[in-house]
């Protein structure tokens, strides 16, 4: 598995300068690099024959993948009418590719081998890169709109900076939350649910939770559209604190629904999240800007996965991790 560790790395660290050549040159440019780069690295990766083809193969497809979020979300804000439902809808489809992903990698793997689970999806992702160039060449894709152009750019200095602190402190605690209930989830269905199922069963009760709350983002975005950011953004966050104790102190079935809750009103924030971050930055610096709050989110990540076993080693159970989220949402 070390193998794909510097993938791991470039998925994060290769953000900014991805962020940094959307904005200096082009989006759908950089957009038609992301399809070939990744296609082209799954399907090099899917022919590997050594360990060291499997390493290139992997580290590039996470340095081409570094591309998506800092120059695509930053493209779609600019151009979106309501940039709120267009953040809930790429909201949906992005949790929705993450659960179908080991779905659609273990079939492939599973009929016709290992190879295929890169190969298909790469061959698929050059096709789709294909086709996007085209649209460029017709002009049916464009750098710009005009949609939102001004935004950010006739704020005060002083009131973006705060705002940025305001915000990447939020996002580390909320990255926080995220990525240590997805880690934990699995143990803690487990434990307290499904102690004779195993982990399929546990595994089952986790994929349903994502599945469900991942609509959330939909209704976040309306939010985000309709009301201030601000609030929308600040009460996602504060109604988690509840539902967070009672999961505490919940042993039965009903923890799923908690459970749903609880991811549901974290990424549901995610699109006023995103918006807030276009709104009080330059459009020329909104894509290093969006390059930057990837790579703190994945920076915390790793803080919030070291910190589930850490407190099972320590307490022999994870009843603890939901006070350490509670602390984490009063934080945000």
């Amino acid at each position: 598995q070390w193998l794909a560790v510097p993938g791991f790395v470039m998925f994060g660290v290769a953000a900014l300068p991805a962020g940094w050549l959307g904005d200096r040159w082009s989006a759908p440019g950089m957009m038609a690099v992301f399809f070939f780069g990744v296609g082209g690295a799954a399907v090099v990766t899917g022919l590997a024959d050594t360990r060291i083809g499997l390493l290139i193969g992997l580290t590039a497809i996470g340095t081409f993948a570094s591309i998506y979020h800092p120059v695509g979300i930053s493209w779609l804000v600019r151009n979106a009418p309501n940039p709120g439902r267009a953040l809930g809808i790429n909201g949906v489809f992005g949790s929705m590719g993450t659960a179908g992903a080991a779905l659609v990698a273990g079939v492939l793997a599973e009929f016709f081998g290992w190879r295929a689970a890169f190969l298909v999806p790469g061959l698929i992702s050059v096709g789709v890169g294909v086709v996007f160039f085209i649209l460029i060449l017709r002009g049916d894709v464009r750098e710009s709109r005009g949609i939102a152009q001004t935004a950010g750019t006739a704020i005060p200095v002083r009131d973006i900076r705060r705002a940025f602190l305001a915000l990447f402190a939020t996002v580390i605690a909320v990255g926080l939350i995220f990525q240590s209930t997805s880690v934990a989830m699995p143990k803690i269905f487990a434990d307290r649910l499904v102690a004779d199922g195993g982990a399929l069963a546990a595994g089952s009760l986790v994929a349903l939770v994502y599945a469900i709350s991942a609509a959330t983002q939909l209704v976040g975005g309306e939010l985000a559209d309709r009301f201030s950011l601000k609030r929308v953004y600040m009460w996602t966050q504060i109604f988690q604190i509840p539902v967070i104790l009672i999961a505490f102190l919940t042993f039965n079935y009903g923890l799923v629904l908690l459970a749903i809750a609880m991811v549901g009103l974290n990424v549901a924030g995610q699109p006023a999240e995103n918006a807030l971050l276009a709104r009080y930055t330059p459009l020329a610096w909104r894509g290093r800007m969006f390059g930057v709050k990837f790579v703190l989110t994945l920076g915390v990540g790793t803080l919030g996965v070291a910190l589930v076993p850490a407190i099972a080693d320590w307490t022999g159970s994870l009843d603890l991790l939901f006070i350490a989220l509670a602390l984490f949402a009063c934080s945000a």
